[in-house]
């Protein structure tokens, strides 16, 4: 994960305004499932801007965020400082397989927008570790992009069509271009053929948040793939992104409006 890492290298305000906040609801089944209201540790893999460890500063003793990327971190930590449970929340540098905490030390294990990025048999024989005995694990990631309008969402698929036409006409995805990232459809197949879980299944959360042209267009370019526009292998001009830019601003204009966002959990419980 630290040479993926480097792709958010820059990103870390624009990331930490555009991307959605994880529901409150989310806590509330983690920590029923395990009949535990309050853990006393949790830790956050890939943690980034700290937008799904900060949730956790009222509820949770400790929470950990884990990130290898430096921005990311920064940022965090800087946030962290005005939240009114700042006492409990913590950011490390590290990796989701190699995270250097102690055995069977966490309540709760997260891993949000992130657990694709991450090598999965490496990565959930650490979060195995980290549990303990009766604690859970999450991947949990939002639908992209959230429900708002459907004649802009037709837009961005055709402009993403095109991006995506062109990373494979250049020879950008596959094992020498775009970074390894594994289905996020298949996340709890592998959490549940891992052996490391004596129960798995999924859920599906609701959340709504408010959000202008700005924060969309904004929130398009914090996706992954648009580092390509930062390597200049692929421009903007070339998928048609000023297309996008007009249709957001004619659907949604700078008043905000509800978004609609789908989060699908996997959990698995030690």
């Amino acid at each position: 994960m630290t040479e993926t890492s480097d792709i958010w290298t820059g990103k870390a305000l624009s990331y930490d305004r555009a991307r959605p906040t994880p529901p409150p609801a989310l806590l509330d089944l983690l920590t029923q499932l395990i009949h535990l209201p309050h853990p006393a540790l949790v830790v956050d893999v890939g943690s980034g801007t700290g937008l799904s460890t900060a949730i956790w500063g009222e509820r949770a003793d400790l929470v950990i965020g884990i990130e290898p990327n430096a921005d990311m971190r920064t940022q965090a930590v800087r946030k962290a400082l005005d939240h009114p449970y700042a006492a409990h929340i913590q950011y490390q540098e590290g990796v989701a397989h190699q995270t250097g905490l102690p055995d069977a030390c966490a309540d709760i294990v997260t891993a949000a927008q992130s657990f694709h990025w991450m090598e999965p048999a490496s990565t959930l024989a650490e979060i195995a570790r980290l549990l303990r005995p009766g604690g859970i694990f999450a991947a949990y990631d939002y639908d992209f992009p959230p429900a708002l309008n459907w004649e802009l969402e037709q837009v961005y698929q055709e402009v993403d069509q095109r991006l995506d036409t062109l990373m494979q006409e250049r020879g950008l995805t596959g094992p020498t271009g775009a970074f390894p990232e594994w289905p996020k459809h298949t996340h709890l197949d592998r959490m549940r053929d891992s052996g490391h879980f004596r129960f798995t299944r999924e859920v599906l959360l609701h959340h709504v948040e408010q959000g202008d042209a700005a924060r969309f267009l904004e929130l398009i370019l914090t996706n992954s793939r648009s580092h390509q526009f930062t390597l200049k292998t692929i421009t903007k001009q070339e998928i048609g992104f000023d297309r996008l830019t007009h249709a957001a601003f004619q659907s949604l204009g700078s008043e905000p409006i509800p978004w609609y966002l789908s989060y699908r959990v996997r959990i698995g419980i030690k």
